[in-house]
């Protein structure tokens, strides 16, 4: 199994989840992970990546770490000082249309959202409430661009596209699409190495349905034309993702690897939960369990069942853990505290 990785953590896009794999995966097999200072769980976004934003860097005692999976804003050169030169580096992309769309909700307060009533108004005369120059305006157009690292107000010519998609291309190993999530996992699982149960996850993070709507025709085009170095990114991965799935594994193996992932998915849901899958906020009975709430958005959490034995309730506990909550729990078994 692979324990040298780097997660580009990108906004709104089911990486939340992906993290809960990581997290589990280097708990288990006691891997460091590259937390930032002060034991956050962003490392200085949104500025660009650097090695010092790391807890234990050190430019003279260059140690490497494991994991580096918190929110970043990816800058490759500084990414390899900490992790080792064999480390494999992945991502997660979803659809512009959903990521805007769900960004809207989440980032509410942020100066290019606050004052639009609905995400059409916004749409309708976007300049009027979006400005480059504001320090949180990164939420509010071309977000996965940000995240990799480039300009999301950059000019939209074919040979800069082709430029940042080569430049991904050639940084990372494995571009996962959230609308594939299972597939996802199975092409996840090859690369690593690694076993079924270490790709197993339950949604987190997720909203309740009651925030979202459908969206018109007409607001789905001026999100793709106001998005669209993203929408670049994501149409040219998406169609790699499944000539990926052609080349190494075929679409056969692939239905029935999926099959068995959601199998056990849903025999560990039996097994772990009350009730038959996510709840909303108010009604997780175990507060250590809640997830942090943002925005407009209701962010829905888990119940664990009564009476499980220690082992089996504490691989339910992990996999139902929100972000934060482990984080901070890692945080502190990686740096323990030195008694006065």
């Amino acid at each position: 199994p692979k324990t040298d990785i780097v997660f580009l953590k990108v906004h709104k896009s089911a990486s939340s989840t992906v993290m809960n794999v990581l997290f589990r995966f280097g708990e288990t097999h006691n891997l460091t992970f590259a937390f930032p200072i002060g034991g956050g769980n962003q490392l200085f976004y949104p500025h660009h990546f650097l090695a010092r934003f790391v807890r234990g860097f050190s430019p003279k005692s260059p140690r490497r770490f494991n994991i580096l999976c918190h929110h970043m804003r990816f800058l490759q050169p500084e990414v390899q000082k900490v992790v080792s030169s064999s480390a494999v580096y992945f991502s997660i992309l979803r659809n512009p249309v959903q990521l805007m769309e769900s960004s809207f909700m989440y980032y509410k307060g942020t100066s290019a959202f606050s004052r639009a009533r609905s995400l059409e108004e916004f749409l309708s005369q976007p300049y009027h409430y979006y400005n480059p120059a504001d320090s949180d305006s990164h939420y509010a157009r071309n977000l996965m661009t940000f995240d990799f690292g480039f300009n999301p107000d950059g000019e939209v010519s074919a040979e800069r596209v082709q430029l940042m998609l080569k430049a991904i291309e050639v940084s990372f190993d494995l571009l996962l699409i959230s609308e594939y999530f299972d597939e996802s996992m199975v092409l996840l699982k090859e690369m690593l190495c690694w076993d079924l149960d270490s790709v197993v996850s339950f949604p987190l993070n997720i909203r309740d349905s009651s925030t979202k709507a459908p969206l018109s025709d007409t607001v789905v085009e001026k999100i793709k034309d106001w998005n669209r170095l993203d929408w670049e990114i994501y149409t040219h991965f998406n169609r790699t993702f499944w000539e990926r799935i052609d080349r190494d594994i075929g679409r056969e193996r692939m239905q029935r690897e999926v099959k068995t992932l959601r199998e056990r998915q849903a025999e560990l849901a039996r097994t772990c939960l009350q009730g038959t899958g996510s709840v909303a906020p108010k009604d997780i009975k175990d507060s250590s369990l809640r997830p942090l709430q943002h925005g407009n958005a209701k962010i829905l959490g888990y119940n664990l069942k009564q009476g499980l034995d220690k082992e089996t309730e504490r691989m339910c506990r992990r996999l139902v853990t929100p972000e934060l909550q482990y984080n901070s729990a890692l945080y502190k078994k990686q740096f323990p505290q030195k008694r006065p």
